[in-house]
């Protein structure tokens, strides 16, 4: 005859299965909650993403309807031809009065009359200087690259295809949609 110990400790069968009922039930809430914050943090970046993107297309706007990035390309209305070009930059000309009007930082200055560093009726051959409107192209959170659907002015609004003329404005690349149904590439 066994005898039992009054001390031996250890779960019953019964209560391991309530101890992992209640394990699980506690992942299943939290996995959406951490999915849920995921996405959230994606749609802040995509945000901030296409309005940096968005803000170097319209400085370029601006500039090029003032005639301060020189020889454009005939057709592509003032806009960039690639985004590229807000990378790699574009030729600013020296304009009478302090160049693009106040934009231009003073290492892009240096040839412009009257820039600090510049004698005051002298004119050289480095009057025109590089402006570039992005230090890198941003990264889309969902699609983790810097591949970016384009529209031109020329394109339907709803185009998926880049017509190429120039670049009015970017997109993501990604077929997910967020919380309100609205596809992420309408945003």
């Amino acid at each position: 005859m066994k005898r039992r110990r009054p001390q031996q400790r250890g779960m019953t069968l019964i209560e391991l299965i309530v101890a992992f009922t209640i394990l699980i039930l506690l992942t299943t809430m939290a996995v959406p909650l951490a999915r849920n914050k995921v996405r959230r943090e994606k749609e802040k970046q995509l945000r901030l993403a296409l309005r940096e993107i968005h803000s170097a297309i319209d400085k370029y706007k601006d500039m090029a309807d003032k005639g301060q990035l020189g020889q454009l390309k005939a057709d592509a209305d003032g806009f960039p031809e690639t985004l590229e070009v807000l990378v790699d930059g574009v030729k600013v000309t020296g304009q009478p009065g302090g160049g693009a009007g106040g934009l231009m930082g003073p290492q892009q200055q240096q040839g412009i009359p009257g820039a600090p560093g510049q004698a005051a009726g002298s004119l050289s051959d480095s009057s025109e200087k590089k402006m570039r409107f992005l230090r890198r192209l941003p990264k889309d959170p969902f699609t983790n690259s810097t591949d970016w659907g384009k529209r031109s002015t020329r394109d339907d609004p709803k185009s998926s295809a880049w017509g190429g003329q120039n670049v009015f404005a970017v997109y993501s690349k990604t077929m997910e949609k967020a919380a309100d149904g609205t596809p992420y590439a309408e945003w």
